[in-house]
């Protein structure tokens, strides 16, 4: 894991060190895993208790931080509070990492604006690969919209067809199956589960929908078990959501299975507006309506004003569902 994150570690400005704010819980792999590998390199860890933009902000600006780890969320609130920003001094910063949940297109897209000159490194990872076993180096790397970066050393992955098990062609969506020193063994006092996620050659199934480009990129498109099955189709919420979230009148977005008595199951979208934007149900709908087909369509846009996640920023879909569910007035 340490020779894989000195090859990952990049070129620093002129020094041999950095300093790196973790805002990331140290209970989480992804947290517990980085505090690790700082200590272990010999760089400085600023490390803060409750989070708070301003207090992230404030720590950036005095202890001159190079680097800062982070979940989505705090991503979001950067680019949704851009004048909160404007009184600090933040030109120490030279990396920004984060992991735990795919970022948008667009939310990518207005950090740039922003920090024109800060690459936003995405990893992906897992609990069961302790942390990050694709990383996103350097700036070049980090501008490949949508990418989570590249397999670090000393791991291998294929992408296989969930049904046959049959490995896929690179840009071909699949299941992402992993194998390396760091992949778990299995899980404590649980065979059952252990051997549904290991096969024998120790090869680990992530249950992720994605796929590896001719250049090695990894692009995730799905959790396989939150695909929408509607009138027979497999409709993936994560498309639908990046749409969403390409309109510039929204912020963030999410998508749900919703039961419906011909279809099966429905989208339903959950979104959170721009700030200062208006734009209603029906034009969300309509906006979606141009882009995919008939089945893919949205049946219902519900407005919140932020989603609900755990802390490492993952969505909480199934509270949206319950939400949906307890408010569900009106045939979708």
């Amino acid at each position: 894991m340490l020779a894989s994150s000195i090859a990952t570690r990049g070129v620093k400005k002129n020094k041999i060190t950095s300093v790196t704010l973790c805002t990331v819980p140290y209970f989480h792999a992804y947290g517990f895993v980085y505090c690790l590998r700082l200590a272990a390199m010999g760089d400085t860890l600023a490390s803060m208790g409750r989070f708070g933009l301003r207090t992230m902000l404030g720590a950036i600006q005095e202890y001159r931080v190079s680097d800062v780890a982070m979940a989505p969320p705090v991503v979001v609130a950067m680019v949704r509070n851009v004048g909160v920003m404007d009184g600090y001094d933040l030109s120490s910063l030279e990396t920004v990492a984060c992991g735990g949940a795919p970022l948008s297109k667009r939310v990518l897209e207005l950090f740039k604006e922003r920090f024109p000159n800060v690459p936003l490194a995405q990893g992906y990872g897992l609990t069961e690969t302790t942390a990050r076993i694709f990383s996103t180096v350097g700036p070049k790397e980090s501008e490949v919209t949508g990418a989570t970066g590249k397999l670090i050393s000393n791991c291998q992955a294929k992408i296989v067809d969930p049904e046959t098990g049959e490995s896929l062609p690179p840009s071909r969506p699949g299941e992402l199956w992993v194998r390396g020193d760091t992949i778990m063994k299995g899980y404590i006092g649980d065979d059952k589960a252990t051997a549904a996620t290991l096969d024998s050659g120790g090869w680990l199934r992530t249950g992720d929908l994605c796929y590896i480009d001719k250049e090695g990129f990894l692009f995730f498109v799905d959790r396989i078990k939150e695909l929408i099955k509607c009138k027979g189709y497999q409709v993936a919420p994560a498309e639908l959501e990046h749409l969403l979230q390409s309109n510039p009148d929204i912020i963030e977005a999410a998508v749900i299975p919703y039961p419906d008595e011909e279809a099966g199951q429905v989208p339903v979208a959950f979104v959170v507006r721009q700030n200062g934007r208006f734009i209603d149900e029906s034009k969300i709908k309509d906006f979606i309506a141009r882009q995919v087909a008939p089945y893919k369509r949205l049946r219902r846009v519900m407005f919140i004003e932020s989603l609900p996640r755990n802390a490492t920023g993952k969505v909480l879909r199934k509270e949206l569902i319950n939400l949906a569910l307890s408010n569900a007035t009106s045939k979708l």
